[in-house]
């Protein structure tokens, strides 16, 4: 019920007009929602900023998780588990704080980040301003949150590998690198393909919090996504047809993206056993 129901009344009320207000009719217009959306160039600009989310937030999810998890695990137990620290520690942030923390260091003017750019004889910085920076800014802290969460799902997988595995492959004559290649990679491909699949479909929605303090989704729409945007008709310009229009698109292109990936994992993944 909580799961369908609200699944059910969205599809409803994407046909309708309404602006919340329960003094207000709910005025049917049937399809008129979904051609004024995909009429819009601020969904088509959401929807390749989306894209561009998931591209850049793969190797900070998935990529240098994995080879942090890997690296560390053969560290003395005292160094790995500083490491593994220091990368979990801004999981633990709440987002908001992140977020606040963020945009008083990138300030152009008296920002640490930006004074640092100058001390170095360089021009600060338009980290949030600039159309063409603010949307990889906030790729990049939403990955610098995401890193540690990936870390401890890999390091996790990484040391149920089964040692004698690993020692099987000493024995006969492997170096580093070909246990890392022909053993460590291909039993943690599933955990892999997981994160990956998370990020595609999670990416842009991880990213919400920072977009909504740090930019509101601008400047000029360059760092809002699809999220952001369903967020935006539902609550921000109150217009409930459009929000839940919005949301019916993005629900039935993630579910065609998600049934793709996981027949992907399943047929892709690999086990020792």
């Amino acid at each position: 019920m909580w799961i369908y129901w609200p699944l059910v009344d969205a599809m409803r009320l994407s046909f309708y007009q309404w602006n919340m207000l329960p003094t207000s009719p709910q005025i049917f217009v049937g399809w008129e929602n979904y051609q004024r959306i995909f009429a819009l160039p601020k969904f088509w600009q959401a929807l390749r900023n989306t894209g561009v989310y998931i591209l850049g937030l793969l190797p900070l999810a998935v990529l240098i998780p994995l080879a942090i998890a890997i690296y560390t695990h053969d560290l003395p137990e005292r160094w790995r588990n500083i490491y593994r620290a220091i990368i979990f520690v801004p999981m633990i942030i709440a987002p908001v704080v992140a977020a606040a923390v963020w945009r008083w260091l990138l300030d152009p003017s008296y920002g640490l980040t930006n004074q640092a750019i100058k001390g170095m004889g360089l021009d600060p910085v338009k980290f949030l301003s600039d159309p063409d920076v603010a949307i990889w800014t906030v790729i990049v802290i939403t990955g610098w949150k995401l890193m540690g969460f990936s870390t401890l799902i890999l390091s996790a997988a990484n040391a149920n590998i089964n040692p004698t595995l690993i020692e099987a492959a000493r024995m006969d004559g492997a170096g580093k690198w070909e246990i890392i290649r022909d053993v460590r990679l291909p039993l943690l491909s599933s955990t892999v393909l997981f994160l990956v699949v998370m990020t595609i479909l999670l990416g842009a929605q991880w990213s919400f919090t920072y977009i909504n303090v740090l930019t509101g989704g601008g400047p000029l729409g360059a760092t809002t996504n699809i999220y952001y945007l369903l967020w935006d008709f539902g609550f921000s310009t109150m217009s409930v047809g459009w929000g839940s229009a919005s949301a019916v698109i993005l629900f039935l292109g993630f579910g065609v993206v998600a049934f793709v990936l996981f027949r992907l994992i399943d047929r892709y993944s690999f086990h020792d056993n």
